[in-house]
């Protein structure tokens, strides 16, 4: 079995109407995204605007969801500093998470053996299993299979791999070469089934937000054999999958929007990403019609 589920959502922060983060919101939405059908949440990720909150907001986002929900909690501490990652790795580990989603170094552009001495130390320092995300088109440097594949074997609590790096070959190559209890989720929900056919586990999506059930749907299928099903299932997303993220509506502002739709005053994205443009909740309730009754 997965170490933290089969459906994960990077979860968006919600904002209050002065910009500050409304932890009660956070909370209403994890028990939903709960109740969707999803196994875990990540929180304070990319898609939760990571870089626009402080140490303290971070704490407060873990130790809300934490108690809003019974299911494993992947808190966002690492960045481009090592020793920042691993002082607010330790202390969200006081707080109850059940791992933490370990970034590479953006910015910096590191070498490979810099990454993966940033990796190691983390592990070394906070003892919770440890879930390397790899984005090369955010952090301008792709983790190699190599480095990847020395740490499944050699650092106990290092556990798995969040897949944006967009490579299907390459993620089949890893899988191949790492242990059977070595996790690897897609993140990037357009390539979650293709992902899914060379022996991804799970998923930690955007579009989770509202494509839960559909996930789930199409998890169930892939598990049966059943793969026409699971592609009818993962069509009906495409549009959900589209809608997520462009270069007008960069992640999460269309994902806030849809939340917005369905209820939920999760507020606009921080500067620098921004506001919606107008239009966008009209267009996410169109995409959530199409989904609806595209279930049957």
């Amino acid at each position: 079995m997965p170490h933290f589920g089969r459906i994960m959502t990077a979860m968006i922060t919600p904002f209050d109407a002065a910009g500050a983060v409304d932890y009660d919101v956070a909370q209403q939405l994890a028990r939903h995204l709960v109740a969707e059908g999803n196994d875990g949440l990540v929180v304070c990720g990319t898609t939760g605007e990571s870089p626009t909150l402080s140490d303290d907001e971070k704490l407060g986002m873990f130790a809300a969801v934490v108690e809003a929900v019974d299911v494993p909690v992947i808190a966002g501490t690492v960045g481009y500093n090592t020793a920042h990652s691993i002082d607010l790795s330790q202390q969200a580990a006081k707080l109850g998470v059940h791992g933490i989603l370990s970034l590479c170094p953006f910015y910096s552009r590191p070498s490979q053996a810099g990454i993966e001495a940033h990796f190691r130390a983390i592990a070394d320092a906070c003892e919770l299993p440890q879930l390397i995300y790899d984005i090369p088109i955010r952090t301008g440097r792709k983790v190699s299979t190599e480095v990847l594949v020395r740490l499944a074997h050699e650092v106990p609590n290092i556990v798995g791999v969040k897949d944006a790096a967009a490579g299907p070959g390459e993620t089949a190559r890893l899988i191949a070469a790492t242990p059977d209890d070595f996790d690897l989720y897609s993140g990037d929900d357009a390539l979650t089934l293709p992902l899914l056919s060379v022996g991804a586990i799970g998923t930690i999506g955007v579009a989770t937000h509202w494509t839960a059930p559909d996930h789930v749907a199409m998890f169930d299928a892939v598990e049966r054999g059943d793969m026409v099903d699971a592609r009818r299932v993962n069509r009906r997303m495409l549009e959900s999958f589209a809608f997520e993220t462009g270069d007008l509506t960069p992640n999460p502002i269309p994902t806030k929007a849809m939340m917005r739709t369905l209820g939920f005053s999760v507020g606009e994205c921080r500067l620098p990403v921004g506001p919606a443009p107008e239009g966008l909740e009209d267009l996410a309730r169109q995409v959530y019609a199409n989904l609806v009754n595209a279930r049957g």
